[in-house]
């Protein structure tokens, strides 16, 4: 029978190393997946920078043009007090993300422009399609890359997947979930807000009663073999020696 450790991280890790590129697939997904990890990136001076692949436009009812431009003025607050150096919009269409060519190009001309050392995408386990698609863009981007040899690190949004990487957000869970409230515009179509904070008090499960967030993380290492290959290699047989 399994170890609960050999299925979770029972320690925390250091962040890792910057600067970081953080692939959200909405306007709001850096944050409620890796705000603290982002605050904590910013208390220790490390230049961050946030890429919003979607327009959001399907996140609300009425007028598609103003939702667009308000979820713009949401992140653009949010990723200000989170200590984000620079933000870029692509403005592909929401529920509309596909796999191709123009879209990982893009990708390699700014791992290429920026020089990260750190790579952040949605978990492939993820619901949200564009955020599975998201996570198939950048590591196809990586794996093209002549000159990328940092780390790529895949976050959760919506869901819990597996992790070997878990960060302790507790002394800046507060201020995460205050940046969390500046996305008015979601906070009225699900429980957002409660969702992020079940989820982060969900990763301090293997840590003392004292820790009140944290965050989990699935560190790519391999470029080689695809998403789900990684992944199901790193994940032991759940009943083994049963």
């Amino acid at each position: 029978m399994l170890l609960e450790s050999e299925l979770l991280p029972y320690t925390t890790s250091e962040i890792p190393e910057g600067p970081w590129l953080v692939f959200a697939p909405h306007p709001d997904d850096e944050t409620f997946g890796m705000g603290g990890s982002l605050l904590k990136a910013r208390n220790q001076q490390l230049d961050t920078h946030v890429v919003f692949v979607t327009d959001g436009a399907l996140g609300g009812n009425g007028d598609k043009e103003a939702l667009i431009q308000r979820r713009i003025d949401e992140a653009t607050s949010a990723t200000t007090l989170l200590g984000v150096k620079t933000i870029h919009f692509f403005g592909e269409p929401d529920r509309g993300l596909r796999v191709c060519d123009r879209i990982i190009d893009k990708i390699e001309k700014l791992l290429e422009e920026i020089k990260p050392r750190s790579v952040f995408f949605p978990t492939p386990m993820e619901y949200h399609p564009d955020h599975r698609v998201t996570a198939e863009l950048v590591w196809k981007s990586v794996q093209n890359s002549k000159w990328f040899t940092g780390g790529a690190f895949a976050y959760e949004i919506s869901t819990l997947a597996p992790i070997n990487l878990l960060i302790d957000t507790s002394e800046v869970a507060a201020e995460k979930y205050d940046v969390v409230k500046i996305y008015a515009s979601q906070l009225t179509q699900t429980k957002y807000l409660a969702l992020v904070q079940a989820i982060d008090t969900a990763r301090t499960f293997s840590l003392s009663m004292d820790r009140i967030a944290a965050e989990g993380f699935f560190n790519y290492a391999d470029k080689n073999l695809s998403l789900e290959e990684q992944l199901t290699r790193s994940i032991p047989p759940y009943f083994e020696g049963v």
